[in-house]
């Protein structure tokens, strides 16, 4: 099974794609800025992993542009 699961995902962002787009933009972030951690322990050890929990602890939120 996947961590965090898509349902845990989905509370945080309602949108797959935003999901995705937005948890690429904040592993880019994390590979080069290696010390902006949002959360003290992660159970994944790769930047989009960490994005995606960063996402399901409601850290990161979606920014929507008009």
């Amino acid at each position: 099974m996947l961590y965090p699961a898509q349902n845990e995902l989905k509370d945080s962002i309602n949108s797959k794609y935003l999901i995705v787009t937005t948890a690429a933009k904040r592993a880019r972030e994390l590979q080069e800025y290696p010390d902006s951690l949002l959360l003290d322990e992660y159970r994944s050890l790769k930047n989009v992993g960490q994005a995606l929990e960063e996402i399901a602890a409601h850290k990161v939120q979606a920014k929507l542009q008009d």
